[in-house]
């Protein structure tokens, strides 16, 4: 499994996986058509400091997550999904593909990483205060985060702190 920034030719694939977790998985009333970033993917996300990358094994993507630039040196995480086959601490993908996105945000001189995610996604929650992200009202989020409306939950990390 490599973690790689995104390439066109995954387009399809990064939306198959997103969609099927988010509805297959979890049961979120969420489409396609509600998240034009998954269709436009370098437009939306390689502005400023932003990316995106992906997870690929065998030539299967199998985990994507991505960074926007919301301003004032503040970058949102956002589309972090991991293929239910290679999940866990033993595949490491979540991990190599937070590593991958932190690394960038410190050579981007990032100062605060923010996130939001829903209810359901429990052990992402644990998985982001295992690395370093504390959970915080939705008040304290800075004004340019872009809350989608299935997010809950609100977690923030300071860029180069240790977990």
């Amino acid at each position: 499994m490599e973690v790689i920034p995104f390439e066109p030719t995954y387009a399809g694939a990064v939306l198959d996986l997103v969609v099927s977790i988010q509805r297959g998985e979890f049961g979120l009333d969420i489409t396609s058509a509600q998240q034009p970033d998954l269709h436009d993917i370098p437009g939306f996300y390689r502005n400023g400091c932003g990316d995106f990358w992906i997870a690929v094994e065998d030539g299967r993507v199998v985990g994507t997550i991505a960074l926007l630039d919301i301003g004032d040196r503040q970058g949102a995480l956002r589309k972090m999904f991991v293929h239910r086959d290679v999940r866990g601490p033993a595949a490491g993908t979540a991990s190599r593909l937070l590593e991958a996105l932190l690394a960038h945000a410190g050579r981007a001189a990032l100062r605060e990483l923010f996130l939001g995610t829903t209810e359901r996604f429990v052990a992402a929650h644990r998985f982001y205060r295992k690395h370093g992200f504390s959970e915080i009202d939705r008040r304290d989020l800075p004004p340019a985060f872009p809350v989608m409306h299935v997010d809950t939950r609100f977690f923030h990390r300071v860029v180069g702190a240790a977990p």
